[in-house]
């Protein structure tokens, strides 16, 4: 809300916590509790409805969509894609859904932990699956410029693979650390964590029922990427072991950062919505690490 208010659009929005809704009504914004009636203004404006809700209570909430607003554009940036898809034609069939998921964020929560620059720079993702409403698509892609993100296509399914990676098994990754360095009855290791232990522990500080819906939500890809870390701890355990010699992990590890670093400035590409197959071209633009920069004349 932040975000579009700044760049100029009108918002209003709905929370299931009066605490909440009072916050930021206090901060000047038109936020109530009465889910029904944001919905209803939206479909009377055609407005662009964004669900920003933990997976668990998505059901609940496209009931209501489905209810009061049955044909309304939605999107959503809930961090798993092809679960909140499924929940859509489930609950909330006539819906012109387009799916994405905004990746920025921090480990606060609440209306307090929000901020209009959020956004900046970010990666979001546009869902761009066969058969999405084109006009919908657009909408959301300039919802996430607006807000000063970039628009990443990418396939419901090919996305939670991904974001498995480079997202859930990190969380995972930094309770183990949390855990591995708080246990113990000694104290003197906490005594002495500094800056490795806090950026490795960070997202450890997301409220938990956040961590569990967002990676419950994605079990299957999220196997995956758990299996490939077990089985590189498992080398790397074996060659400490046995040699005492870390040098593949460490500098495999070395090159994916950088990998990562040489990726944070992607091409941009313009596409159109028009001609045969647009999804497709717009998936493949995902696929290779580019961005939608804006729309072919």
């Amino acid at each position: 809300m932040r975000a579009a208010e700044k760049a100029g659009r009108a918002v209003w929005g709905t929370s299931a916590s009066e605490d909440t809704a009072a916050e930021a009504r206090a901060d000047g914004f038109d936020v109530t509790t009465d889910t029904d009636d944001a919905l209803r203004r939206a479909a009377d404006a055609d407005a662009l409805v964004v669900l920003a809700v933990p997976l668990p209570v998505l059901p609940e909430v496209l009931r209501r969509v489905d209810a009061v607003a049955p044909e309304v554009r939605l999107t959503d940036a809930v961090s798993v894609k092809v679960a909140v898809a499924d929940a859509v034609a489930r609950y909330a069939p006539r819906a012109r859904y387009v799916g994405g998921h905004p990746m920025a964020g921090t480990s606060e929560s609440g209306w307090s932990a929000g901020l209009a620059e959020l956004f900046v720079d970010a990666a979001w993702v546009v869902a761009a699956d066969d058969g999405l409403d084109l006009d919908v698509w657009r909408d959301v892609a300039e919802l996430a410029w607006a807000c000063g993100a970039r628009v990443v296509p990418a396939a419901a399914d090919e996305h939670d693979l991904a974001v498995a990676r480079v997202s859930h098994l990190p969380h995972l990754l930094a309770a183990v650390l949390a855990a591995v360095g708080a246990g113990g009855d000694d104290a003197l290791p906490l005594a002495l964590a500094a800056g490795s232990f806090a950026d490795g522990t960070r997202v450890a500080g997301t409220r938990p029922e956040l961590v569990l819906a967002m990676c419950e939500g994605n079990r299957d890809a999220l196997l995956g990427a758990v299996d490939d870390a077990l089985g590189r701890l498992g080398a790397m355990r074996g060659a400490l072991a046995s040699t005492g010699g870390l040098t593949a992990t460490v500098f495999a590890g070395h090159a994916g950062r950088e990998r990562w670093a040489a990726s944070r400035d992607p091409k941009g590409v313009k596409v159109s919505l028009k001609g045969r197959a647009p999804l497709a071209a717009l998936r493949a633009v995902g696929r290779r690490g580019a961005v939608v920069s804006g729309w072919k004349a």
